[in-house]
């Protein structure tokens, strides 16, 4: 799997442990979950995506990950997110170029906001891009 050299710098700068539950915002084809599932021996990456598109396009190109227990995909923008039964809560939340988390929906952001707080495990951490290559916010 290659990654772009921008995603492989985001997703090497996560702190990453094997057995942690993860969630990507906004994943589009899913290389940078793939690439975080790989990091993962017992943990969970969940990717989601708004686009129908992408989320067919992250199952297609993700099928070993799915069927090693490791990834899951779905459709559901950040403002209308629940964790569903088994999934979270999320020890690490990562999300690049996803217009709620970037200041470009303020009001899409607060209620993106509050949807990442209410799946965050105790302890959990928020990145988003825009830092160098990340940075990490309180929810």
């Amino acid at each position: 799997m290659t990654l772009s050299p921008r995603l492989a710098e985001i997703v090497d700068a996560l702190p990453l442990a094997p057995d942690m539950r993860v969630l990507e915002i906004g994943c589009g084809p899913g290389a940078a979950a793939r690439a975080v599932a790989a990091r993962l021996g017992t943990g969970h990456v969940l990717a989601i995506d708004r686009s129908a598109k992408a989320v067919a396009q992250a199952q297609a190109a993700s099928a070993a990950e799915i069927a090693s227990g490791r990834m899951s995909v779905r459709r559901t923008a950040i403002e209308d997110f629940a964790p569903g039964p088994g999934e979270g809560p999320f020890d690490l939340v990562f999300a690049v170029r996803v217009g709620a988390l970037d200041g470009r929906h303020p009001e899409a952001g607060r209620e993106a906001v509050r949807r990442i707080a209410a799946a965050l495990a105790p302890g959990g951490r928020v990145f988003v891009d825009g830092g160098d290559p990340l940075r990490e916010i309180t929810v």
